[in-house]
């Protein structure tokens, strides 16, 4: 392994690189990157689990690969947010609780524990680093992208959540990685698909967006993502964050303080890959100050940004000296992060900047029950009866007609689970006399009208809505004004709180936040009175 100041140009670039592939083993794509180019750092995905074995075999495979080429070892990540956005749901993986339903709690003492759990597991398959939480401040009902990822819209929950997630990863060994930096929560566009402006001056921006990063710097976070979103009141040119000097270097370093790794949100979302390109867009972020270039799918992208990298040095655009200062803070997390076998990878001066956790290891090879227990508190802990007009609980001598949205669509922040459970299953193991109808997230004009010719006699109908954008999808509304007109109906919302303020006032309303099995079995105890829930709204539905 060649000390730092051994390593060529492309080798120092590559480390700057963290890239994504599309196989369940090292294909053709990634052991080009590796072997080649020198890749410091692999992101998984949906589409690279099949279990958890196999992804712990994978883990290995590609340190292994890294190692037989003289690399450094490899920074393995994953958005392993909890809630509904987690890339590993396969049974072997604690399905925690999302960030908004935590918020409800209003005990960051949950978030913790279910950090530390997920922690432990992610670091036993391999996983060195963590792409969360989200310390946005969701504050827009309209936020098609952040919603119930963040914690909700008070600036000062958001931080006492995201200082004990960060706590909690940090003390199994991950990096955290608090984002999206300066703050994703008050907009109306999603960066994946356009550019993305937060207008507000700075006063508002240091009592809401950016009160969370400061605690989690505070906290000793390992790593800031940055946000495609631009701020005028910090950045007057028409520039978003990740790739302004102004606000990587002059911000959050030198004013902010920040010492670790600046990570770049994927470079191939539409708000950056549209205007600028890849290639030119990872010199810009470089020279904005950041150390690491996030690009998760293209292989001609992820080469064309290694290229461009070491390009922009060779003709002196890109000080040497910025490469070298970036991979040394690369090498600095790599030994905190990745064993004591990796010792001699940081220069002393890095290693000076190490500290040790304080917080004992959770031991992973102890049964599952003690997860299960948590799981169960925090979710009758976070559903939030908001109001009820007398239609709960059930009565037990009727009967019940539910409808269930399933998500059948992938998107970036939304993905099909692996294993489900409705709540006409769960309910049914409580009560009988439970008939369900299931829906796709965006129901048709036709299937409205063969529920409410199916639900004419039923006595108590809870309709289930499910919002992973800004707006309840149409067929959803259009369903519940219709049943509303001959039926109370009881209404549940499985992620987004904010469908309320798009129907009419139902009989009862009720949030969970995520509809994952722990919160449905929960929920279906709730709805028959077997528990009273004691979440609160995190935000306001206003």
């Amino acid at each position: 392994m060649k000390p730092l100041n051994d390593l060529t140009l492309e080798q120092k670039v590559g480390q700057l690189l963290m890239c994504g592939f599309h196989g369940q083993h090292a294909d053709e794509q990634i052991t080009g990157l590796i072997r080649d180019y020198h890749v410091g750092g692999v992101i998984y995905f949906r589409r690279n689990v099949e279990s958890i074995d196999q992804l712990t075999r994978l883990s290995a495979e590609l340190q292994d690969m890294a190692a037989e080429a003289g690399a450094l070892p490899l920074m393995i990540s994953v958005d392993q947010e909890g809630g509904m956005v987690a890339r590993i749901d396969q049974e072997g993986m604690t399905q925690v609780p999302g960030n908004m339903a935590l918020g409800a709690t209003g005990n960051p003492e949950y978030t913790l524990e279910c950090a530390r759990i997920l922690g432990c597991e992610l670091k036993s398959i391999g996983i060195d680093m963590n792409l969360a939480p989200v310390v946005d401040v969701n504050n827009n009902p309209l936020n098609p992208v952040i919603g119930v990822r963040s914690y909700g819209e008070h600036a000062e929950s958001v931080a006492a959540h995201g200082v004990a997630a960060i706590t909690g990863y940090q003390s199994q060994g991950i990096a955290a990685t608090a984002k999206h930096f300066p703050g994703h929560g008050d907009t109306a566009v999603d960066s994946h698909l356009g550019m993305v402006t937060v207008p507000h001056d700075r006063n508002r921006l240091e009592q809401m967006e950016l009160l969370p990063f400061r605690k989690a710097i505070e906290a000793g976070v390992d790593a800031i993502m940055t946000a495609h979103v631009m701020f005028p009141s910090i950045e007057p040119e028409p520039i978003p964050a990740t790739l302004s000097y102004k606000v990587l270097t002059g911000l959050l370093r030198e004013e902010m303080g920040f010492e670790g790794i600046i990570i770049t949100d994927c470079l191939e979302m539409h708000a950056i890959s549209k205007p600028y390109g890849v290639a030119e867009a990872a010199v810009r972020a470089v020279e904005a100050g950041a150390d690491l270039i996030l690009v998760s799918h293209t292989l001609q992208d992820q080469v064309a940004a290694l290229e461009a990298i070491v390009e922009a040095v060779r003709t002196g655009r890109i000080s040497e000296e910025v490469i070298h200062q970036a991979v040394e803070r690369i090498m600095t997390w790599k030994k905190k992060r990745c064993g004591q076998q990796n010792d001699h990878l940081v220069s002393p001066k890095a290693s000076e900047t190490v500290e040790a956790t304080d917080v004992e290891p959770v031991d992973c090879t102890k049964p599952t029950e003690p997860n299960e227990l948590t799981l169960f508190k925090i979710a009758s802990s976070s559903i939030t009866i908001v109001h009820n007009d007398g239609l709960l609980p059930l009565d037990p001598e009727k009967g019940v007609y539910v409808i269930w949205p399933e998500v059948v669509q992938r998107t970036e922040v939304d993905e099909p689970w692996s294993h489900t459970e409705s709540l006409g299953m769960a309910l049914s193991q409580l009560r009988g006399r439970v008939r369900e109808h299931k829906i796709t997230t965006q129901p048709t004009y036709d299937e409205t009208d063969r529920i409410l010719a199916d639900v004419s006699d039923s006595e108590q109908v809870i309709v289930c809505t499910y919002t992973s954008a800004g707006h309840l999808p149409k067929g959803q509304q259009f369903l519940v004004e219709k049943l509303s007109e001959n039926h109370s109906l009881i209404v549940i919302a499985l992620r987004n709180p904010y469908d309320l303020l798009e129907i009419s006032r139902p009989g009862s309303y009720v949030c969970t936040y995520e509809n994952t099995p722990a919160v449905v079995r929960v929920l279906s105890h709730v709805l028959t009175g077997g528990l009273q829930p004691t979440g609160s709204l995190p935000v306001r539905l206003r």
